[in-house]
This record gives C-alpha cells, structure tokens and sequence, in this order.
C-alpha cells in the first residue's frame, strides 16, 4: 500500500473518530435534557391542582396505576381528582383493585368520573367509583355483568386424529379444558364462581347508585346504555363535559380554575423514539455501549388473553 493510502486512510479514521465522539456527546446532551424535563414535570404536581388520570383500553391488574392513584390521595396540592375512562372493562379483578383505589383517593377529595365514548362492565366499575358520574349523552355504559370463556378445540384435534389423556388428582382439577367439553358438575362450579362475582357487582351498584338491590339486578341483565338512557336509569348523575365537572366541584367547595394536571404513566422510552434511535446510531459507528437503550423502547401490550373473570362488553359475542 502506497503512501498516499495509508495517508488517506488515517484522515478517514480521524473522520470517523471525530463524529463518533460527537454522536456520543450529544446522546449524552439529550438524556440531561431529558432529566431535566422530567425534573420540570415533576414541579407542576407541587401547585394546587386538578388532577386527571385516564383509563383506557381493557382494564387489567396495573400496579402503577394504583401506585399513581395512591400519590394523588397523599398529595397535599391536589384538590380533586378526574377519572377519564374510554374502555369496554377487562378483567373483573382489575376493576375491583381500581375501584378501592379511586374510593381511598374519594376519602379525603371529591373525584368526577368522566365517562367519554365508553366505559362499560368494569370499566362502568371502575366510574361508579367517582363522588359524580358525568357522561356524554351518546356515550355507551353499563353492561354490568361476569364472564368466563375458555377455548374448546376438540372438534379440531378429532378432525386431526390427534387426542390429549390426562390423569389428574379429583375431576374437577383443571377444568374447564380445551381438550374435552365440560362435565355438568364443571359447568355448575364456574357458574357459581361467575355468580358470585356478579352478585358483589350488583351490591357495589347498589350501595353506589343509592338504589334498592332489586332495580339494581334488573339493569345488570348485561345491556349497553347510551348516556341519556344511564341518566334515566340513575345509573349516571349528568351529562356533559368540562362545564359540568367545574360546577360539580364548585359545589364541593374546590376552585373549578385550578388547573387540571395530567398524571400520567411514568414514559418508559426515551422522547420521540430517541432510545431506539440513539442506540441504532451507537452501534453503527461501532460502538456497543449503551445496549439498554434499545430496551427502553419497548412499551408493555395488552395481554392476548385475559386470565380469570372477565367484566368486559365485547360485540357480537353470546
């Protein structure tokens, strides 16, 4: 190799050093800037406040969402509280937790339960946890009700040739299966589990909604409402939006121009995809520091199925 190569390839790697070095410095520029955003962030949960949450999609176990709704009970600034609820339920358990969370926040500030497009079966669960249940007069609630579904492929393995034996301790251990229908005696077990569950949501609408048990149980045959119907059915206290939830505090004495502060889920990924970003540039100049940074990206889903009782309102289904 001839002088001028080598000359020229070490004016490259000087090159390729320099923004290296430049790559990695303003990597390290964003993450300050970020702590400091956060840090901003944080300071505006000192002011005396409204506080807002949203709870969207099927409501599962969140443990940091009850974790956030614990701050906001303890928070000195916060004067009340707003429950944003777009979901169609989710798991009857996951309800349950939420609502006890809200009603400890409800202990010691007034809390308006904002039901938007759709907040029904748990998620109805989860607004009849608010002091004020404001709704849109096309919203869509109610649905108030338990189930249990279960997969059931025996057609298909017969069809297959294909056949699963089990030997298990008492009949009813792991039933129902997906292997086989379910005896009688399996069936009558679900149901009182299902029953169960349902008769702890009807006492928690009726205790509530300050009705008798008896026109309680008769709206919890499953059916949707729209806002207007709700409202007739004392199963909503009005309709409205923002106007409606500042007189509802008014009335309880908390100033309706406090700003509203979003709680939000703590960002579990760098701005604007940056973390990804950031680690695909790292690694492309050769780099592998930082391996976690790829990670941060990755937001959690919703579960494929969801494990045990459901209170959710699914379309179509029997």
């Amino acid at each position: 190799m001839d002088q001028l190569a080598i000359a020229d390839r070490r004016q490259l790697r000087r090159k390729l050093g320099f923004w290296r070095i430049a790559c990695i410095l303003m990597i390290l520029a964003a993450a300050i800037a970020v702590y400091f955003w956060g840090s901003a962030q944080s300071g505006l949960t000192a002011r005396p406040q409204i506080a807002r949450i949203s709870i969207s999609g099927i409501i599962q176990d969140d443990r940091e969402l009850l974790e956030r709704l614990d701050r906001i009970a303890k928070a000195d600034a916060v004067k009340g509280l707003v429950v944003t609820i777009e979901s169609p339920g989710g798991t009857t358990y996951g309800g349950e937790t939420i609502y006890k969370a809200i009603r400890k926040v409800a202990e010691k500030k007034p809390v308006v339960s904002d039901v938007r497009t759709l907040a029904a079966s748990a998620g109805y669960m989860i607004a009849i946890a608010g002091d004020q249940i404001i709704a849109g007069e096309t919203s869509i609630t109610g649905s108030i009700g338990v189930l249990f579904q279960y997969p059931q492929i025996k057609t298909l393995m017969d069809r297959l040739g294909v056949s699963l034996e089990t030997i298990k301790s008492a009949p009813l251990k792991a039933e129902p299966n997906p292997f086989h229908p379910p005896s009688e005696e399996a069936k009558a077990v679900i149901q009182s589990m299902i029953n169960d569950s349902f008769d702890w949501f009807v006492d928690l609408v009726a205790e509530r909604r300050k009705m008798p048990r008896a026109e309680a149980l008769r709206l919890a045959d499953g059916r949707i409402f729209t806002g207007r119907q709700a409202l007739k059915e004392k199963l909503v206290d009005a309709l409205g939006g923002e106007e409606e939830i500042k007189a509802y505090f008014k009335s309880r004495k908390i100033d309706a121009d406090l700003p509203v502060v979003d709680w939000k889920e703590p960002a579990r990924s760098w701005p604007f995809g940056f973390g990804s970003l950031a680690s695909e540039w790292v690694k492309a100049l050769g780099y592998e520091v930082f391996p976690q940074l790829g990670g941060l990206e990755k937001l959690s889903g919703d579960k494929l199925f969801l494990d045990g009782l459901l209170s959710v309102w699914q379309v179509g289904s029997n």
